[in-house]
């Protein structure tokens, strides 16, 4: 199966970028093919409708939500792709939709989406929140568990571009977890079978992003959904869309989404399990926060009258202005950076650092200075 072409053909034209909202996906679930099967379940904090689109006559039922952080939206932009796929009348989409049920959530938290939140509307991360089910987008959410039960759920996210795998000085494009279900992080059936199944999708990415998927800490928190539904006995894997070189509005991390959910059910279908793949699982080195966007290396600073070879980073703040998402970078660290990378590097060899305010590259200060008067950064690259 050549999966690039496969995304290609079922690529969603009608959403890109970061920011994604009900109004980026409604006319999408309002389409002659999918209303049928829409439905609305439930309403965010704000009353915003939250829905569901269901589809497939397969005894294995596959649960999957988008969105549970509003700022998140890869996930979202794949699960679409992965949608026309269903609907695509291929033989494919007939053999997939034979096998399963999906039942799908593609925006769990519709007012942190407009407002480019991670938290709901009351401020609250809805993946801390599994147990005490304060907030009616996790009522929502669990009641959609409870209706449909499910043999698997897909907890799709983002990650910060901070995410590299382990020390190779490469990003966490895809990252994944099966959550563990006690606080010894044991491997029972349940978790097993979401092991071997990452252990599967990994095999098939590695061909495309050879060295960039990495696997998320496992560290047991109950109130995390994934860990409390995988402690209910259902099957579940946590997918962390993350960075691919260049790719800030992460247009090409959303093929590399597609093809994970894609491969998963064609292994799930085809009984193309690995077995015990515990090893293979562990062997995924785990994500380490090891970037920055913008590393500036061997930089002249004078501090009053004392002249250092340093280096410093900047990080872009994600900043929604007139309902445009701006990257903005700001300096964060300064110091020696051992260990630590830049998706964007530069060697100053020695340039002395200058600014229009004080000479100093200060923690929070935009990233817009000189070097050696002739070089000029503005948001953290050489103005052309």
């Amino acid at each position: 199966m050549n999966l690039e072409e496969l995304f290609i053909q079922n690529k969603e034209s009608l959403i890109e970028g970061r920011y994604l909202t009900l109004d980026s996906i409604t006319p999408l679930l309002e389409r002659n093919n999918i209303k049928k099967n829409v439905k609305i379940i439930g309403e965010s904090v704000l009353e915003a409708p939250i829905y569901s689109y269901q589809v497939g006559t397969g005894k294995t039922k596959i649960f999957l939500w988008s969105q549970m952080h509003g700022n998140e939206s890869t996930t979202t932009k794949a699960l679409f792709d992965f949608i026309n796929l269903l609907n695509s009348e291929t033989d494919l989409a007939k053999e997939l939709l034979g096998a399963f049920t999906f039942s799908c959530i593609p925006m769990l938290n519709p007012d942190g989406a407009k407002l480019y939140t991670r938290a709901n509307a009351n401020d609250v991360d809805l993946n801390r929140d599994s147990q005490t089910l304060t907030q009616p987008e996790s009522k929502v959410l669990r009641a959609a568990f409870e209706e449909f039960e499910p043999h698997f759920c897909f907890n799709l996210h983002d990650q910060r571009t901070i995410f590299g795998v382990s020390d190779t000085g490469k990003p966490a494009t895809m990252s994944f977890l099966a959550p563990s279900y006690n606080e010894e992080r044991e491997v029972n059936e349940t978790r097993l079978q979401s092991i071997n199944l990452i252990a599967g999708i990994n095999d098939v990415l590695q061909q495309y992003i050879p060295g960039q998927i990495g696997r998320f800490d496992d560290s047991f928190n109950i109130n995390c959904i994934g860990d409390t539904f995988q402690f209910l006995g259902v099957p579940t894997l946590l997918f962390e869309a993350g960075h691919f070189q260049d790719d800030y509005l992460r247009e090409e991390t959303r093929k590399f989404a597609f093809m994970a959910l894609v491969s998963s059910f064609t292994i799930l279908n085809e009984n193309d399990i690995v077995s015990n793949g515990i090893d293979k699982y562990l062997n995924i080195p785990q994500n380490k926060v090891v970037f920055y966007d913008f590393m500036y290396k061997n930089v002249k600073i004078n501090y009053d009258g004392i002249e250092i070879i340093t280096n410093f980073a900047a990080q872009y703040k994600e900043e929604l202005i007139e309902g445009q998402i701006c990257f903005n970078a700001y300096i964060i660290e300064v110091g020696d950076l051992e260990n630590y990378f830049g998706h964007y590097e530069f060697d100053a060899e020695g340039a002395s650092y200058k600014d229009d305010f004080t000479n100093i590259p200060n923690i929070n200060q935009k990233a817009d200075f000189y070097l050696n008067d002739n070089l000029h950064f503005v948001n953290g690259l050489i103005k052309k």
